[in-house]
């Protein structure tokens, strides 16, 4: 009879587990000393090896000749446990054993002394089904056992689990596997079963089973079913997913704002029954890897992907900004939250690439002007124009963050302290190119660097007192409300200057602008102070 291969290559010792030392390292060391607890309780995402540990335990504590706390898996108790024939070794399901009567017969019987073996163990899964009732029943006899007996819960979800259930046992957190270890195994039980694996098929399997190890093997099965030479072409048709190609274009065509092209190849995998939700969230996770791209390059770790995709994600986050990136990444979770109650999940996660594409036009990006602060400015001039017709509404304030400089504010290290100017006298031409800022950013991030990075690309006019930085980060904006941050930054200038400026920002494209673009931000800011609307 066909055995599944989750079950025929499930680990028989502790050095068979894959992606836990923390855990079996532990485990080991308590049987080498004989120093185990009468109570654990092992808990983790689905596949990540709770069950095996919990049975390679209840053997290693009842094996008749362990090796360095590893069962021997030759004595007849090992093998009547592998076999499931062992009284001793009692695995209870209470996710279909979860009243209140099942915990009192496990409780009458564990005052009987152990059949055959030093202990009598219960292995209790999915433990957080249990009624509240039968928790209470289970409390008792795990607070004082009889020496004979030892109790492994395990369970996906802990917070389920009562905290004075908590309190009497040792807790173990199992991770999720590593991609690498997932591979690496697949291909091992490639070789043994003589099936023809491609690596690339393996580390998409690893990809797709999201750190579970029996989810791995299982799709693995279902990939050998369509062919003993498993592809990851293979592996995308088993695993109904988009496959990586398929997918990319989506990510481009969302990045060039081509809604027609992200729709065509979407349309194209909704014939081939792709689940659309699933393919919601697949990009949803690309995106996840270019923002972790963008964010922290120099921590590819951080990249859930093939290693042959790191390139092409890096290439996605040169052409979006970060503010971009997770503007479009907000817009795809508010997706994938409709399409799970959508009559027509084709059309919700159409119109989201409507939305991703139109964004390129009405968010910011990295060639573009930023359509809120044109929004803003808009705003401000419909303000102006309102005070001298008389229609004033309530004024709000100015979009971008400014730190201004108290004119009397003390500073007994200042070489020069021009005050700043009265900003509706000043003309476009009383500002120029600061030829200094590369060196005032070096200085800003000897004495800033977590705030630094967010200047990339940016430039700076000085002019009455003023510094007008001009940075295509809105994020830069955000930091620069922090009082901490602006008297860095501050002190950076004068530093470098000598001379201490009165400091705003605005969010714009990394290369110069125009003078006519210099002139209606001035001309704006000249007529809001005319007319006493609060630039901040």
């Amino acid at each position: 009879m066909y055995k599944a291969l989750y079950s025929k290559y499930r680990p028989m010792t502790f050095d068979d587990v894959v992606s836990q030392p923390h855990i079996t390292a532990t485990l080991r060391n308590q049987l080498i000393n004989g120093k185990t607890a009468h109570a654990y309780l092992f808990t983790g995402s689905r596949g990540t090896g709770k069950t095996t540990c919990a049975r390679i335990l209840a053997k290693a504590l009842n094996c008749l000749h362990p090796v360095d706390g590893n069962p021997c898996l030759e004595c007849e108790i090992c093998r009547d446990a592998d076999n499931g024939a062992l009284s001793d070794i009692i695995e209870i399901d209470a996710a279909s054993n979860n009243g209140v009567d099942d915990v009192r017969d496990l409780r009458d019987g564990a005052v009987y002394t152990a059949e055959r073996c030093r202990y009598r163990v219960y292995i209790i899964d999915e433990v957080h089904m249990l009624s509240k009732e039968a928790f209470n029943a289970l409390l008792k006899i795990m607070e004082e056992p009889p020496p004979h007996v030892k109790f492994i819960l395990a369970t996906t979800e802990i917070h389920k689990v009562l905290p004075t259930i908590l309190s009497r046992c040792q807790r173990y957190d199992f991770h999720r596997i590593l991609p690498e270890d997932i591979t690496n195994r697949l291909l091992y039980v490639a070789q043994k079963e003589n099936i023809s694996l491609d690596r690339d098929a393996a580390e998409l399997i690893a990809k797709t089973a999201d750190g579970g190890m029996r989810d791995a093997l299982s799709l693995l099965d279902q990939c050998i079913a369509f062919s003993e030479n498993v592809t990851a072409d293979i592996v995308s048709s088993a695993a109904g997913i988009a496959g990586r190609e398929p997918l990319f274009d989506i990510l481009e065509a969302i990045a060039d704002g081509n809604a027609g092209k992200a729709i065509s190849v979407t349309a194209d995998l909704y014939d081939m029954s792709k689940d659309m939700q699933k393919l919601c969230g697949e990009i949803i996770e690309q995106f996840r890897n270019v923002m972790m791209a963008k964010a922290v390059p120099d921590s590819p770790g951080l990249l859930v992907c093939t290693p042959d995709e790191i390139e092409r994600i890096k290439a996605l986050a040169a052409r979006m900004s970060l503010d971009d990136i997770m503007y479009k990444l907000e817009i795809l979770q508010n997706t994938n939250e409709r399409i799970a109650r959508a009559a027509s999940k084709r059309v919700e996660l159409e119109m989201g690439f409507i939305k991703l594409c139109a964004a390129n036009n009405v968010h910011t990006s990295s060639g573009g002007t930023d359509a809120a602060l044109a929004a803003k400015i808009d705003m401000l001039e419909r303000q102006v124009a309102g005070l001298s017709s008389g229609n004033v509404q309530p004024a709000q304030k100015y979009s971008e963050p400014v730190q201004p400089v108290r004119k009397n504010e003390a500073d007994p290290v200042r070489q020069k302290t021009p005050l700043a100017g009265d900003l509706s006298k000043m003309k476009p031409e009383d500002f120029v190119l600061e030829d200094r800022w590369q060196d005032i950013l070096e200085k800003f991030a000897e004495m800033c660097p977590s705030v630094n990075g967010a200047l990339s690309g940016s430039y700076a006019k000085r002019g009455g007192g003023y510094m007008l930085i001009y940075t295509p980060s809105s994020f830069f904006l955000s930091l620069l409300k922090n009082k901490e941050n602006a008297a860095k930054l501050k002190e950076a200038i004068r530093l470098v200057t000598g001379e201490t400026y009165a400091v705003l920002a605005k969010c714009t494209s990394s290369q110069p602008q125009s003078a006519q673009d210099t002139d209606k931000l001035v001309d704006i800011l000249k007529k809001a102070r005319d007319n006493n609307v609060p630039v901040e």
